[in-house]
């Protein structure tokens, strides 16, 4: 009768540090299968003296190696069951991979390449906006440089046209003046000629009524013989030779003196009339430069409310225009971030990964050993893993514990040691790391009774 008995590695666990700051942490283990404990008394060399309680010890033996061979099928059906685990997690993995790096490449790369050129183009299109309202700005600025010597000019033609109004004004009001003078000349010489005509024409009258009312007394000597008739008519002759005379002197100087006031009255008069014109055109005048003066002063305040308003939307649309620009760099800096997540995401996928690519070799290397130490040969086992990492300024550790014992009872019986144990640290640039795990093989010696 033959019994035999094989215990498998104990320990395994794997584990991985948190990524930061740019340098790899320690990693810590993880829980696996528990630890099978082990009677180490059963690892003394056998007495194979003659015992009386050899019976009483083989008995017990024999109940040990059931125990233990029920734990080895709970071991190979705990094994067969993680295989299986490992299979669906190889063709889950294998999925999520294919359809990962499809998927993310093909689906996040174009959509963050869409997104960062969505931005640069509207970056572009506010960097053109900018450049068109600063040079709407300059033009602006020139406009209102223009407007603003032209509306220089304006008050200068105002002064100087206030001045010249003021200058008229004085021109006018002595024009006034004097047109008032002349006005009362003329009335007094008026009034001089009807008062001389009157009393040209009330002495005309008296000294004809004298002329005619006259009688002459003379006193004749009858002792004389004189011609009376004769000297009366010569007197009479005389005499209105004498008012005939200065009749036509006052006639004539009457004539000249209202010739000279018609003639000053009428070279008054046109003046006068001239003076006239002159106000009436220079009131015309005056009523043209308060029109323009009203125009520029209207043009002025609307050219003041059009440089309020182009400073105020030049203003809003440069707080406009930095406020997306601001919005954009956050958009941005949003987008690298999410990159960079989505990277550290994909680092920690490829170091799960990784683990677990390790944990299945290490599974089917120890169930390849355990079928050819079944067989009855001792292999040794050899697991090597090389990774080479590619860091994105996130540092990340991961730790590997492995260990075990192999332990096979019974009429033969056998050990060897497990496993040793290997750590990784991942560090934020471009690094490589190599896990490798050596199971020795492990030597039978057999017992026969």
């Amino acid at each position: 009768m033959y019994g035999g008995g094989f215990g498998i590695p104990a320990n395994l666990g794997y584990g991985y540090g948190a990524f930061g700051g740019g340098m790899g942490g320690p990693g810590f283990p993880a829980g696996g299968i528990h630890e099978v404990s082990v009677n180490q008394s059963l690892l003394k060399p056998l007495n194979l003296e003659i015992d009386p309680s050899i019976q009483r010890i083989r008995k017990e033996e024999k109940e040990q190696i059931k125990t233990l061979n029920n734990k080895f099928a709970s071991f190979i059906d705990k094994v067969r069951f993680l295989e299986q685990q490992n299979k669906v997690l190889e063709t889950k993995w294998s999925l999520l991979q294919e359809q990962g790096m499809k998927t993310v490449r093909n689906n996040l790369e174009p959509l963050f390449e869409t997104y960062i050129n969505n931005l640069r183009m509207q970056l572009n299109s506010l960097l053109s906006d900018k450049g068109r309202l600063e040079g709407e700005l300059v033009n602006t600025q020139y406009l209102v440089e223009d407007f603003k010597k032209k509306y220089e000019d304006e008050i200068n033609r105002r002064t100087v046209a206030e001045n010249e109004f003021v200058t008229l004004k004085k021109d006018v009001d002595a024009a006034y003046m004097n047109k008032v003078e002349l006005q009362a000349k003329v009335d007094a010489l008026t009034e001089e000629i009807n008062f001389l005509r009157a009393l040209y024409e009330a002495e005309l009258s008296q000294m004809q009524t004298q002329i005619s009312d006259t009688s002459v007394v003379l006193t004749m000597d009858n002792n004389r013989n004189l011609d009376l008739d004769s000297i009366i008519s010569e007197v009479k002759a005389q005499y209105e030779d004498i008012a005939n005379r200065s009749r036509a002197e006052a006639e004539s100087w009457y004539q000249t003196k209202y010739e000279e006031l018609q003639a000053t009255a009428g070279r008054h008069g046109d003046d006068l009339r001239n003076t006239k014109q002159e106000i009436s055109e220079l009131n015309r005048h005056v009523q043209r430069l308060r029109s323009e003066i009203d125009n520029v002063k209207k043009q002025c305040a609307n050219l003041k409310a059009a440089i309020a308003d182009a400073e105020e939307r030049g203003e809003l649309a440069l707080k406009d225009a930095k406020a997306k620009l601001a919005e954009l760099e956050d958009a941005l800096q949003q987008a690298k971030a999410d990159l960079a997540r989505q990277l550290r995401e994909y680092q920690e996928l490829m170091n799960v990964k990784l683990a677990l690519d390790i944990e299945i070799a290490t599974y089917r290397k120890l169930l390849e050993g355990e079928e050819s130490r079944l067989a009855g040969d001792g292999v040794p086992v050899n697991i090597s893993v090389t990774r080479t990492t590619v860091g994105t300024g996130y540092g990340g550790g991961s730790n590997l514990s492995m260990g075990g014992g192999i332990c096979n009872m019974g009429n033969s019986f056998s050990c060897g040691s497990g496993p040793g144990v290997s750590s990784t640290t991942l560090g934020g640039g471009s690094s490589s790391s190599s896990v490798k795990f050596v199971s020795t093989s492990s030597t039978r010696r057999s017992y026969r009774s």
